[in-house]
């Protein structure tokens, strides 16, 4: 953030988002660089593969990566998972033609900020990345609801929900949920795109938060926690894991 010159009255400006485009269509690119920089937008690189999307996201650490889903070399859906899993504070918004909502669902999983059709136009992008970078889910009124109706379905017993206040950080809650369906580390590992090393020790990590000593005591915890959740006279403060 920019900051006034001390003892001026004027407000702090924010300093502009810094973004990297990531398509295999070079035109594809360049349509939306003159849509972001004409929304004072910065453009601080592109991609043409996955795994360039990568290498560029952590090296210059951009606010925000606008992800095409089909591109050679890893796909989008893969280049979230490695960007978020070594830089988190990376916003990713997925953009792409397709219609399937399962899709958005799988990219919000993945870490994804944001699921947007390119038939929306490219106009509304500045906006849309601006709210992405303040903690706002950028994603369709269908896919909401869709995301809506998958709460509302949630199992009795609570699985897939999770605490909205936890001592839990999500990717801790997302190797909990994969604990819980009965992956093992290197299940785990491949899942999320992380080495067995680092599953290991978000899996320390839960077992000291939860206060409990192995595997399958920590899955009890969560159940026992989503039962609560669900069941009658449950506080409700819950949120629901994209499935």
């Amino acid at each position: 953030m920019r900051h006034a010159p001390e003892g001026s009255d004027i407000a702090p400006a924010e300093a502009p988002l810094r973004v990297i485009v990531a398509d295999d269509d070079p035109l594809a690119r360049r349509v939306v660089r003159d849509a972001l920089e004409s929304g004072g937008i910065i453009v601080i690189a592109e991609a043409s593969t996955g795994r360039e999307a990568v290498e560029l996201s952590l090296y210059y650490k951009p606010d925000i990566v606008l992800m095409d889903l089909v591109m050679p070399d890893g796909d989008g859906i893969q280049a979230t998972r490695r960007i978020l899993a070594r830089e988190p504070a990376v916003e990713v918004v997925i953009l792409t033609s397709s219609d399937d909502d399962d899709i958005g669902i799988v990219g919000l999983r993945a870490g994804a900020s944001g699921f947007l059709n390119k038939r929306a136009g490219v106009d509304a992008l500045p906006r849309a990345l601006r709210g992405a970078a303040a903690g706002e889910a950028v994603v369709s009124r269908r896919l909401t609801m869709r995301l809506v109706d998958s709460m509302r379905r949630a199992p009795a017993d609570g699985a897939g929900l999770r605490p909205v206040r936890s001592r839990l950080t999500p990717r801790e809650w997302e190797v909990l949920d994969l604990l819980c369906a009965g992956q093992s580390t290197d299940d785990i590992a491949d899942t999320l795109v992380l080495s067995s090393e680092t599953v290991r020790s978000h899996i320390k990590n839960l077992l000291r938060k939860l206060g409990v000593s192995s595997r399958q005591a920590a899955v009890e915890e969560a159940r026992k926690l989503r039962a609560h959740l669900a069941g009658p006279g449950g506080p409700g403060d819950f949120q629901a894991a994209a499935a």
